[in-house]
């Protein structure tokens, strides 16, 4: 099929049905047309123009996470062949990094990085995520209006990495900047050749920032999932400080740049649907259920990728070994055959097993914390701000294909008083 000559209206077809469409804005802003026109076709689709096979059939996505190799980071030395020198420290670094590993490596550094965020530990932190949800609620309540992304979304998973890598509380807004550099490298498909030289400098700064963080360890031991990841043991070895670099940014992008996503996207879709808002701000108590249903609705992250570790079949194709495959997770979380009804929200649904967090070895290790801090938000935002509403007619959807997330989000309600003088 790959080798294959196809005709013009073949080609055409292919076209529309490529990935690469995400690309285009216009797509971008509702990429679930293209992701359902993809799944009808064909879950097992072969896509020429990404040289990859796209899976967006929930069973067949499944298949592919439990089945399928993480190792898929190019050789810088490959790197050098297709005149990508500049991309070379990416690569480096995801050779470290747990997120593109298989087998005993991957289990060594996922049981170091999830022992920071167990459901205990996890549960130590509400408080803490409360107050911090109340003092940035506290800091525009009197003005009757806000920008979600900037004035909650990002700050609140921002200050809470920091806390649990153990860094300054003062250097979120930092962090925050580099994160968003990082991530648009691991979510795109193609990258703009004048902000790679941006964002490899901010890649710089921030192994440079970690090592930093781990000299000031050795020289005054504190807490947090630096020192966790310094000192940790597998089988009688510890990380070298390349693997404690490389680990502690994959957590720092994943703790904070999903979190932002769902809590924005989240209060979008809940704000484009009054009777579910109202549901939830009447009864807080099915936050559980109502964060998870908008993890599927609007999931954070849209697709990842895997390799064929041999000739295998998948919905009826065969799938050769080295090959590239594309899951796509939101498209999966919308499978009729999977979920019924599902372009309808449903806070209530109750069988609602989503693959936004991944699945099988690869799971997603602080979706406790995400969860946590997901479900305080939504019940802050909701008990705290009256009359919410959007200014906007359009919204601007970064242009992440990966990692779907706002460039911004004001919305208006009614002016109030900051806890302190309530």
């Amino acid at each position: 099929m790959q080798g294959s000559t196809t005709s013009a209206v073949e080609e055409a077809s292919n076209a529309n049905l490529s990935l690469l469409r995400l690309l285009n804005p216009e797509v971008l802003a509702d990429p679930h047309v293209l992701y359902r026109a993809l799944r009808e076709h064909s879950p097992v689709h072969w896509d020429p123009y990404m040289h990859a096979w796209v899976v967006t059939g929930y069973p067949e996505v499944v298949t592919v996470l439990m089945n399928y190799s993480a190792d898929r980071t190019p050789p810088p030395a490959y790197l050098d062949g297709l005149g990508l020198p500049l991309m070379k420290p990416f690569a480096e670094v995801m050779l470290q990094q747990m997120m593109f590993m298989d087998g005993a490596m991957h289990a060594r550094l996922r049981g170091i990085c999830a022992a920071a965020v167990t459901p205990r530990r996890v549960e130590g932190l509400r408080a803490v995520i409360e107050s911090i949800a109340d003092e940035l609620i506290d800091k525009v309540i009197a003005s009757g209006r806000m920008d979600m992304i900037a004035d909650f979304a990002n700050p609140l998973p921002a200050i809470v990495t920091a806390k649990l890598l153990g860094v300054p509380i003062e250097d979120h807004e930092q962090l925050h900047a580099w994160v968003i550099d990082l991530a648009e490298v691991l979510g795109n498909f193609q990258h703009h050749p004048d902000r790679v030289a941006e964002i490899v400098q901010s890649l710089e700064d921030l192994k440079s920032y970690v090592a930093a963080r781990m000299k000031e360890q050795r020289r005054r031991t504190t807490s947090g999932l630096i020192l966790s990841l310094m000192t940790a043991e597998v089988d009688g070895h510890r990380l070298s400080d390349e693997e404690v670099i490389a680990n502690t940014i994959i957590t720092l992008i994943g703790g904070h740049e999903t979190t932002t996503n769902l809590i924005a996207s989240g209060f979008l879709t809940l704000l484009r649907d009054p009777e579910s808002l109202e549901l939830l701000r009447n009864r807080p108590e099915i936050v559980g259920s109502a964060v998870e249903e908008l993890l599927r609705f609007e999931s954070p992250v849209q697709h990842t990728a895997r390799i064929a570790p041999a000739d295998m079949e998948l919905g009826g194709k065969t799938i050769q070994k080295g090959s590239r495959v594309v899951a796509v997770l939101a498209a999966a979380n919308r499978d009729p055959a999977r979920f019924p009804d599902p372009d309808r929200l449903d806070l209530l649904r109750s069988d609602n097993r989503h693959l936004a967090f991944g699945w099988a070895a690869h799971f997603c290790f602080g979706a406790p914390l995400a969860r946590m801090e997901g479900q305080i938000a939504f019940n802050k935002l909701l008990r705290r701000l009256l009359r919410p509403a959007l200014m906007d007619k359009s919204w601007n959807w970064r242009g992440n294909a990966g990692l779907r997330g706002l460039t911004m989000l004001n919305i208006s309600f009614d002016p109030g008083l900051p806890m302190t003088t309530a």
